[in-house]
């Protein structure tokens, strides 16, 4: 066996038995201060615990609904976390948690958040969190202080969490995973594919549903992860690369060298006047910085610095050589 290998091992044997004291034994402030340095010193350290604390929440609620059967009897707990804690160790606890059981029953807690078509909104939370949501957007967060998950169903949503080891934030979209080690980072999500973009600290990135074997993506500033229904990749962006695609932020769209589909594409999001780009101008290169709303700006732009032709046939702005 590999030494990484070895070093894996030990990292999971070392996350079981914190957990497993905590959750059987006498569990006192000074337990807790070293399990809390022992976070810190190592990303694998606070992923091999995360996953294997997630395992057992999982457990317990099956247990629970499992309880309500009267033929069915629950083992004891003393005897019951060592084997799920062997079991995840040894299975790849990514295999059995995820979105299904993070949203596995309803909570009353949960909180949902909606932005318009062009609309923008700052959610602020109690640990000192923010969350900006971009055009058409649907956000559902759960904020307690045992838990900190949100799920982004669709659109695109910029994340600046304040970190805290013991209970990570962690953003679902689909059947990805994004977990902060303090950080901020952006996460777009379409029909299509879904985008991970970190400007500051880092994340972990994964797919909880896929095979045990999964793996797990370290980003730290500058990297972008891509999911598509077929392939993941990584990437890497400037700092002034992630600043012109959160223009959004600001309320403009920036264009260096874009092509005119892409761009139009961009303020489609935002506008219910949509803009039709005939593929002979498609790959025209645009440059200039809009305000999202400003459909007719755009398109003054097409027809004299670009010298392209521009109808407007009701809702739609036509553009073509």
């Amino acid at each position: 066996m590999s030494e990484t290998a070895l070093s894996a091992m030990d990292i999971e044997a070392q996350a079981a038995a914190y957990l497993r004291r905590r959750e059987t034994g006498d569990w006192q402030g000074a337990d807790q201060a070293a399990l809390d340095t022992w976070l810190s010193q190592s990303d694998s350290h606070c992923v091999a615990f995360w996953r294997l604390e997630a395992a057992w929440d999982r457990a317990q609620r099956l247990s629970a609904l499992n309880s309500s059967a009267p033929e069915e009897i629950a083992p004891p707990r003393s005897t019951f976390l060592p084997l799920m804690l062997k079991i995840a160790a040894v299975a790849g606890v990514a295999a059995i948690i995820g979105a299904a059981s993070i949203n596995f029953l309803p909570h009353p807690q949960e909180r949902t958040y909606r932005t318009a078509l062009g609309g923008r909104e700052t959610v602020s939370f109690a640990d000192g969190s923010r969350i900006e949501l971009n055009t058409d957007t649907v956000l559902r967060a759960r904020m307690t202080t045992d838990q900190r998950i949100v799920w982004l169903d669709k659109g695109e949503a910029y994340f600046q969490i304040k970190h805290d080891p013991t209970h990570p934030f962690i953003v679902m979209a689909g059947k990805h995973r994004v977990t902060d080690l303090g950080t901020q980072f952006d996460v777009r999500r379409d029909s299509t594919r879904l985008q991970v973009a970190v400007v500051q600290g880092r994340v972990t990135f994964d797919t909880p549903e896929a095979q045990a074997s999964s793996q797990v993506a370290l980003l730290r500033p500058g990297d972008v992860a891509t999911a598509t229904a077929n392939a993941i990749s990584l990437s890497k962006k400037t700092a002034e690369e992630l600043a012109t695609e959160l223009g959004w932020r600001r309320g403009v769209l920036v264009f260096y060298d874009t092509p005119l589909g892409e761009a139009a594409a961009e303020f489609n999001r935002y506008n219910r006047e949509k803009i039709v780009v005939s593929e002979s101008a498609a790959r025209v290169p645009v440059v200039g910085t809009f305000p999202t709303y400003d459909v007719e700006d755009f398109a003054r732009l097409a027809h004299l610095a670009l010298g392209l032709h521009v109808e407007r046939h009701g809702s739609e702005t036509l553009i073509a050589r």
